[in-house]
């Protein structure tokens, strides 16, 4: 064996141990292989562009790589693998959504309801509805090319497919004929999920049809929902419809229509099994949400002859008020947004951080991840392999996280830029050079970035909340000990020796900790927080902050004092 088939062959050994989730998940779709082997193992991912992007979405792409790329540690790259991010553009617009322009314009393309959740207006598929921005030929177009330019932002390795075009291509016509054979068995699993009145006009084919529509003045394309199929001809590959009202009474006269070639698409719990089936999926992602879902879906891909593929469940995103996030409603964060106050490696920490827990997504957790990623950069040159391979940047960078060349934290920036109210990045650069010699924007690009994240953060969400408060008489006796102590020492004083003066000065009634449980290094009672959040409160004008003396180093002793002087100034 040559040195690298060594390597290959003991990063196999550790991966098969490891209890990393994303070893985990490969590990059954190994087991899968083993029982079902083939030359390609397909993984898929779904997106309904029935609203923009959003990070959930990026979520389960990321999620899936890191999946993908244990898989392929595993069977040492000797299996092939492909990504397919699939979007549901077929579909029609349940509602228009909240967070795009011309509303209006969308409005008469939409499905509509009766109280009981019926369609009483066909809707039009996505890549036929207008886009409302103006730049595509069709709203699902622009959504689509949203999607893939963020996933090419990251740099993922996926196959984009269309259900419009995939559909009309033929791709999915052997399977369609399929379920055209297997229509009865298909609605009898469906029915049992269905209210009584639903399942009278439920039809797991869905004819696309070009109808004169006078609310618009012109014909639009319409996906039919309340139909009943009265003859399957899987020879010929057709059906014989008879449209529905909500009631389940007959319309019109029946109508023979081609189930293949984009004529027809299914309802998408069928849908769903059926891509299974004609993509060779073995592994699918999806929210907790989606349990019952994938429970049905499995079934019906069953009845068709195919296996469900291995799955995830997840759990959901939730906004700053604990609601679900919502693409139609627009609520959580955007791609665009997480961007431009934070690299992409934190987002993808975020999306490897416990899977199976609901999570806040909204800006306040985006410093933590920022900062924590840097951290986990540094601790990985310090680990052994089994360890790095618990690493979430190992799974973030596939097995090639770089060195981190970040001397300062994000956390840390916020602050020089909340104490200096610095509006422009060369304030904060003086502080940066002044502490560590030699660092530039030239000789650290990460850095340069992480600067000018921090001033957009600090300009959109730390100034506008900044809240000083008051001191209290003690207070102010203890900010006069802590100003006149500070401007005792050196001028290149060390974060440590400055931190000891701030121990010292707070080691006081009501600040000194006398429970017992936090003491320094020489013995002597610990400090409570209430002393630190103090100085962030008043000082700051924010609730939280880095370890003051880092702060106070890196910002300057004699900067420091004039900011305790003028806190003392402002509540004299």
């Amino acid at each position: 064996m040559t040195d690298v088939q060594t390597t290959a062959a003991s990063l196999r050994q550790l991966a098969e141990q490891s209890s990393a989730w994303p070893f985990e998940e490969a590990r059954k779709i190994l087991a899968r292989l083993k029982r079902l082997p083939k030359e390609e193992v397909v993984f898929e991912t779904g997106y309904g562009p029935s609203g923009l992007p959003h990070i959930g979405t990026f979520g389960e792409v990321a999620r899936t790589t890191m999946v993908r790329h244990a898989f392929r540690v595993l069977t040492g790259d000797t299996v092939k693998t492909r990504l397919i991010a699939f979007s549901d553009d077929l579909d029609g617009l349940r509602k228009v959504p909240d967070n795009i322009p011309n509303k209006e314009l969308l409005r008469l393309y939409v499905e509509e309801e009766d109280a009981d959740e019926m369609i009483t207006r066909n809707p039009t598929p996505l890549t036929s509805t207008p886009d409302p921005f103006g730049t595509h030929e069709s709203f699902g177009a622009h959504n689509n090319a949203r999607l893939r330019a963020f996933l090419d932002h990251f740099e993922f390795d996926y196959e984009f497919k269309s259900a419009t075009e995939t559909y009309r291509s033929g791709e999915f016509d052997e399977t369609l004929i399929q379920c055209l054979r297997k229509h009865d068995e298909i609605k009898a699993i469906m029915d049992k999920s269905l209210r009584e009145r639903r399942q009278r006009t439920y039809c797991a084919f869905l004819p696309i049809v070009s109808r004169y529509d006078e609310q618009i003045g012109q014909e639009r394309l319409q996906v039919l929902h309340h139909l009943k199929i009265l003859e399957t001809y899987p020879e010929r590959g057709t059906a014989l419809f008879q449209e529905l009202t909500t009631s389940a009474d007959p319309i019109g006269t029946p109508f023979e229509q081609p189930v293949t070639g984009g004529r027809t698409k299914l309802q998408w719990k069928p849908d769903w099994a059926m891509r299974w089936v004609a993509l060779g999926v073995d592994y699918e992602m999806a929210g907790k949400d989606l349990i019952d879902s994938v429970r049905l879906s499995g079934q019906i891909c069953r009845v068709l002859g195919g296996t469900p593929p291995e799955g995830f469940t997840y759990e959901l995103f939730l906004d700053e008020n604990g609601q679900k996030i919502s693409k139609s409603k627009g609520n959580g964060l955007t791609i665009e947004e997480w961007l431009r106050y934070a690299s992409p490696e934190s987002l993808s920490l975020f999306m490897y951080r416990e899977p199976k827990a609901a999570k806040r997504l909204y800006f306040d957790v985006i410093p933590r991840h920022v900062d924590e990623y840097q951290q986990l950069l540094e601790s990985y040159q310090r680990q052994d392999e089994r360890q790095r391979l618990s690493n979430p940047a190992w799974h973030i960078h596939a097995g090639r996280p770089p060195k981190s060349d970040i001397p300062i934290s994000f956390t840390m920036l916020l602050n020089l830029v909340s104490a200096s109210n610095a509006e422009n990045a060369e304030t904060l650069w003086g502080f940066i050079g002044r502490y560590w010699p030699g660092v530039t924007p030239h000789t650290h690009p990460k850095l340069k970035a992480l600067v000018e994240y921090a001033i957009h953060y600090f300009r959109d969400f730390v100034l506008p909340a900044k809240r000083f408060r008051e001191p209290t008489d003690f207070e102010r006796v203890a900010l006069i000990d802590l100003r006149d102590a500070l401007a005792q020492l050196p001028p290149d004083a060390s974060a440590e020796r400055i931190q000891e003066v701030v121990y010292e000065v707070g080691r006081r009634e009501p600040f000194l900790d006398t429970s017992g449980k936090t003491r320094t290094k020489d013995g002597k009672p610990g400090v409570s927080l209430e002393w630190f959040n103090m100085l962030y409160q008043v000082l700051l004008g924010q609730q939280k902050g880095p370890r003051f003396g880092s702060f106070v180093a890196v910002y300057g002793l004699q900067n420091t004092i004039d900011m305790i002087d003028g806190a003392l100034a402002r509540s004299a």
